[in-house]
């Protein structure tokens, strides 16, 4: 697996983090949980798409997606994180099959609130649980490979026998900031949602069955990954088929079947997708003209490259800079 190519996207994609909710819950309870676009504009005004993670600190509870998802419920234990990477409602309970009565309220608290991550306190007087929750934030278009491929359920266990591992690293953070709301907490949690997310992410990869397709099989594969890998670590080489496919160590004609069986296109459409995502995040957080933005994205002309923008985006580059600094 090529975790460089995964870093890549991460950053591209420009994942965010941020720390909202330190649950202690007693049995019976329950939280429902809205779709993350009904949220969004409140726990993260900036990003295009929010995704909601849990990490279950002590005690155990169940997660499950709303509606007739196809997705079962999942219990999870100390130590176990659950996110929810496609926006889903989702429910948090003391037993299997419950429903809560939606309340937006929390989550109208200011993101830059003093004293975060928020408590929540959900007394049945029963055997108790404690969960904290955040948020990841990112962009979507033009080209986010990684949502693509995840599930909408992303359920990863806890690491037994270790106390070393991301999970334990968060875990212990959230107990201790929580318990002495020290400056900085709500930074520091938000940074580790991010390299938690990055982890869970690729301890999932490591779950796939050998068949499994789509962008994060094809990450695992020799090949595709290596591919991959090339086109992200130069993406501004002028690359051909012929010399992808000889540094990658197959036949054009072997490198196109393979790679379009696992991500769903040829590897030059692929490159030009991916060129496009990186043009919007240099858009979005810097200063460079357009114009040198196109020429880093391998277009000839700054009209080329407004036309392709405005095509996997729907606005043109000047535009979509002006919709992110507001957003901003």
């Amino acid at each position: 697996m090529h975790s460089d190519t995964l870093s890549d996207v991460l950053q591209a994609v420009r994942l965010q983090g941020a720390i909202f909710f330190d649950v202690d819950a007693h049995a019976p309870w329950v939280a429902e949980a809205p779709r993350a676009r009904d949220i969004a504009p409140k726990v993260m005004p900036r990003a295009e798409h929010v995704i909601e993670y849990h990490v279950v600190t002590g005690g155990s509870c169940w997660a499950s997606i709303v509606g007739d998802s196809g997705v079962p419920p999942v219990r999870l234990s100390a130590g176990d994180v659950v996110a929810f990477p496609q926006g889903d409602a989702h429910v948090l309970s003391s037993a299997r099959g419950m429903r809560g009565t939606l309340d937006l309220s929390p989550y109208d608290a200011p993101a830059g609130a003093a004293q975060l991550p928020l408590m929540l306190n959900l007394d049945g007087g029963g055997e108790g649980a404690q969960i904290v929750c955040g948020f990841l934030g990112c962009d979507v278009r033009p080209f986010n490979p990684l949502l693509q491929s995840l599930p909408r359920m992303l359920h990863v266990r806890g690491e037994q026998g270790s106390d070393a591992g991301p999970t334990e690293a968060f875990m212990r953070f959230a107990l201790l900031e929580t318990r002495e709301q020290r400056a900085g907490a709500a930074s520091i949690l938000s940074r580790l949602g991010e390299v938690l997310f990055a982890e869970l992410v690729r301890r999932y990869i490591e779950t796939l069955p050998e068949e499994n397709r789509g962008w994060l099989g094809g990450l695992r594969d020799r090949h595709v990954g290596g591919a991959l890998a090339l086109l992200h670590a130069q993406s501004g080489r002028n690359w051909t088929l012929d010399d992808l496919a000889r540094e990658a160590g197959l036949s054009r004609s072997a490198l196109t079947a393979r790679f379009s069986n696992y991500i769903g296109m040829a590897p030059m459409q692929y490159l030009q997708r991916w060129r496009l995502q990186l043009a919007a995040s240099q858009l979005a957080d810097g200063e460079a003209s357009i114009g040198d933005i196109a020429a880093r994205a391998g277009y000839e002309s700054e009209a080329a490259f407004n036309r392709a923008f405005r095509k996997a985006v729907g606005m043109p580059p000047a535009a979509w800079r002006r919709y992110r600094n507001a957003a901003a």
